[in-house]
């Protein structure tokens, strides 16, 4: 495995990380972060692939990467349809569901499509690997309480696996031997009930389930959002950006930056912490309603992501949710060596490499 050079790439929704391995030994890594004013000339998130791709090469220009060297591409997965964890092909069927926004938009999609793009003029493979439709969930979860409508697992797949497979073993146990609750903290917020080695409940981190997040708006009151709906005032692309783009700190503050809003608490802004303490209460709030799904026996909460390097708020969390259980902090993500040790354990034929 030492010989294998894999590229991983993970377009956030303001970020695009990128990391080159060589086996399990991580070169270098960069993680370009894109701001508000850097994207709202794009209509659709699928309309950033040539600036996301741009952003790519430049990157490996300035490492002198040969390309030609590389044993695969392999990219975080986007919106498909609901698939088994594991890797996966990157396919014209999967690139055109992902373009087309078939199954939703959302700036992961941009990943495989990406990588698929660079695979084929470089003639390497394209993967992707626990994409974030990777679907484990109880049929009880499923159920919404409207028949026309189902509860979906949309989350941050990647990561949240990741951790749990570091947290396990660090304290020597098998996946499936453990209980956890695992909340990221990124442009999204997703929060993962694992249990018997699956996320058998966890909120849909894209549409309009959860906390509100830096960007997303998280379960709003219904009857609201339906008056809202046929107010006129907005129509049905832009009400669906609110909830996925431009809701949370976005609507309030103007900002999806954490480190913007804690600046403007410390200049006085009384209404940023205001929405800053609602966001950590809704996060808290979520991940105590995970609890009663393992009926509170919870070996530890998992906190991890972008979000999670807020001691502050990670504080005042361990403040409303430490009753639970231990609560291990995990800041940033592991993603990048997530996609890399996927994509060595199919170059190595250790697992299967599925078909889209």
């Amino acid at each position: 495995m030492s010989d294998y050079l894999v590229l991983t790439l993970n377009p956030g929704s303001t970020s695009t990380k990128i990391a080159l391995f060589r086996g399990r030994e991580e070169l270098w890594r960069e993680n370009l972060t894109h701001s508000v004013q850097d994207l709202e000339g794009f209509e659709r998130i699928v309309d950033q692939k040539d600036f996301r791709k741009a952003v790519v090469l430049r990157v490996l220009q300035q490492h002198n990467v040969d390309v030609e060297k590389l044993s695969v591409v392999v990219a975080r997965g986007g919106l498909l349809r609901p698939v088994e964890s594991g890797v996966w092909q990157v396919n014209e069927k999967m690139v055109q569901e992902l373009s087309s926004e078939k199954w939703g938009a959302h700036a992961s999609n941009l990943g495989a499509v990406i990588a698929f793009e660079l695979a084929q003029e470089w003639g390497v493979p394209a993967w992707i690997v626990d994409p974030v439709v990777v679907d484990e969930m109880d049929d009880v979860a499923r159920i919404s309480g409207m028949p026309e409508i189902q509860r979906k697992s949309i989350f941050h797949a990647l990561n949240q696996k990741a951790v749990v497979y570091r947290y396990a073993e660090e304290v020597k146990k098998e996946y499936n031997e453990l209980r956890l609750i695992v909340a990221h903290l990124g442009g999204g917020v997703s929060v993962g009930v694992h249990r018997d080695g699956r996320v058998v409940d966890v909120n849909d981190a894209l549409n309009g389930d959860g906390p509100f997040t830096p960007e997303r708006s998280g379960s709003i009151p219904v009857g609201e959002l339906v008056k809202l709906c046929y107010s006129g005032k907005y129509t049905r692309e832009e009400l669906i950006e609110k909830i996925t783009r431009k809701g949370g700190l976005v609507a309030y503050l103007g900002t999806n930056d954490v480190r913007e809003v804690k600046r403007r608490i410390q200049q006085g802004d009384g209404f940023a912490k205001l929405i800053y303490d609602a966001m950590i209460y809704q996060i808290g709030k979520e991940i105590g309603a995970a609890a009663t799904v393992l009926n509170g026996e919870v070996d530890a909460v998992i906190i991890t992501g972008g979000v999670a390097h807020d001691t502050e708020l990670v504080d005042r969390l361990k403040e409303m949710i430490g009753f639970i259980g231990d609560v291990v902090v995990y800041p940033g993500e592991d993603e990048m060596k997530a996609l890399c040790e996927g994509a060595l354990r199919a170059l190595a034929g250790e697992t299967e490499v599925k078909a889209y």
